[in-house]
């Protein structure tokens, strides 16, 4: 059974949700280029410093640090969200737009097909559209080599399948 729709404005970042989020970017004590062409993370995939620059190959993080980071850039991702999304979701569907937004920006989420489906009524598309985003550096993240999964960016391609999985389960 599917859970209550209730407005964006009502609404916080589980801690289910968190630990999605935190468990698929992966801590990192020292900076790393997560897939080919991609800026360098750090943490729990911050992309930016405390200070609001760029994280810089060599920056490094302790894990309080990256937590504390992380519940900064969801707290200013959450505020976007809720200046765009009209249509009451579940705490679930919530969920799953904030860890999109967490990787790509509150700004583009709001231009998402997700979002639009979303505020027009039509959950179970908004779901699926998450299969739309599979690019990466310009690459087809699921393209299979040979049968097997690409070895560039399958992850990014394969977070966004669970994004639709979950969805779709918070939906129904």
């Amino acid at each position: 059974m599917r859970g209550l729709r209730i407005p964006v404005a009502a609404l916080v970042l589980s801690a289910a949700g968190f630990g999605a989020i935190t468990l698929n970017e992966s801590y990192t004590g020292t900076a790393v280029v997560p897939t080919q062409n991609d800026r360098p993370t750090v943490g729990f995939g911050s992309t930016f410093r405390a200070d609001g620059s760029p994280v810089r190959m060599g920056d490094t993080i302790t894990p309080t640090g990256a937590v504390q980071r992380s519940l900064a850039h969801i707290a200013r991702d959450e505020a976007g969200l809720k200046t765009c999304v009209d249509a009451p979701l579940t705490q679930g569907e919530y969920d799953v737009l904030v860890d999109f937004s967490y990787q790509y920006g509150a700004a583009m989420t709001c231009r998402s097909s997700m979002v639009r489906m979303m505020n027009a009524g039509r959950y179970a598309e908004a779901c699926q559209a998450y299969t739309l985003y599979k690019f990466s550096g310009g690459y087809d993240c699921s393209t299979r080599i040979n049968g097997q999964p690409n070895k560039r960016c399958w992850g990014v391609w394969q977070r966004n399948l669970e994004r639709r999985d979950r969805c779709l389960a918070a939906a129904n």
